[in-house]
């Protein structure tokens, strides 16, 4: 039998991550898993992500890649999927999340609190920015791109004090040693589906979407769906950042999926927040439902304003 051809990305975040989901697959299913790179447009360009194209520009080639017969399956860090399916194409599996937190990394050892007011803080993240400048902490917030070390490079060279990341990215990079402060998801939310990978194939491959759920975990996937759901709903009436997060806990008459969202104008001066719980059966229905309430709350007034730093756009790149 073949080896499974398994498209990633080049970066060292990306071969970090599918190589994971090549050892789970040799030990679950006795194939072998041979990585084929692909590069996206996201990876070659290096003009702000909203000029080309915003979210899914990391997943496109991917996608394109395994229609084409090229790739057997695809992983993806899941939060640069777009919310729209795409025809033909399965999520197949979502494994075990990684620690969904963001995290600071910066000069000296310090902590947000510790930075001295006008410390420069880089990310190229909108959701970070305006979480960020809720804070009213005085950082002046830098726009930035490019993978992990490009990042955190900045810190060394002077040109910023300190980056926000994602705690996952650095963990499967075996770089957490790093981290000066994970921040509290109460100050700062993810992005929907940060910490989590996704598995695709070809819908009509149903040999390999049924091989490929042996890594799917149904607690990750649910919180995962929710937190998607409320994205979804949300971009039909808000360009405002967004953050989310699910989390499936054992409640008085068996699991619970309890969502918590919010909603920032780009600056940060205004944001709704709300949080339900539901079934994690109904996690699509507990997300949108969420979603709406926020909407009707006035979310869909958070529009584009005066922006603390990074390109405009619902969701945010890689790391």
């Amino acid at each position: 039998m073949r080896p499974l051809r398994l498209g990633t990305r080049a970066s060292a975040l990306a071969m970090t991550q599918s190589g994971h989901v090549a050892d789970a697959l040799r030990a679950r299913l006795g194939r072998e898993v041979e990585l084929v790179e692909v590069t996206t447009h996201g990876d070659v360009s290096r003009a702000p992500l909203a000029q080309i194209g915003g979210t899914g520009v990391f997943v496109s080639a991917l996608r394109d890649a395994l229609l084409a017969g090229e790739v057997d399956l695809a992983v993806h860090s899941l939060k640069d999927l777009p919310t729209t399916p795409a025809d033909g194409i399965a999520l197949a599996a979502v494994p075990p999340r990684e620690d969904s937190r963001d995290v600071v990394i910066a000069r000296d050892g310090l902590t947000l609190g510790e930075l001295p007011v006008g410390s420069r803080v880089g990310t190229g993240s909108p959701r970070r920015a305006a979480q960020l400048a809720a804070l009213g902490l005085g950082l002046e917030i830098v726009p930035i791109r490019g993978n992990v070390d490009t990042r955190i490079g900045k810190i060394a060279a002077g040109e910023v004090d300190a980056v926000l990341l994602a705690r996952a990215g650095l963990a499967r990079l075996g770089r957490v040693d790093e981290v000066t402060e994970v921040i509290d998801p109460f100050q700062m939310l993810p992005a929907p589906g940060q910490g989590a990978l996704a598995v695709e194939c070809r819908a009509d491959d149903v040999s390999l979407v049924e091989a490929l759920s042996v890594l799917d975990d149904p607690a990750t996937r649910a919180a995962v769906t929710a937190e998607r759901a409320v994205l979804a709903t949300l971009e039909a009436g808000c360009s405002a950042p967004v953050g989310a997060l699910g989390e499936v806990v054992e409640g008085d008459d068996g699991e619970e999926l309890w969502v918590r969202a919010v909603v920032l104008s780009l600056d940060g001066a205004l944001s709704i927040r709300m949080s339900t719980t539901g079934s994690p059966g109904d996690a699509f229905g507990v997300g949108s439902r969420l979603g709406q309430e926020m909407l009707a709350d006035g979310a869909a007034d958070l529009m584009e304003g005066p922006q603390p730093g990074g390109p405009d756009r619902v969701g945010e790149q890689h790391a």
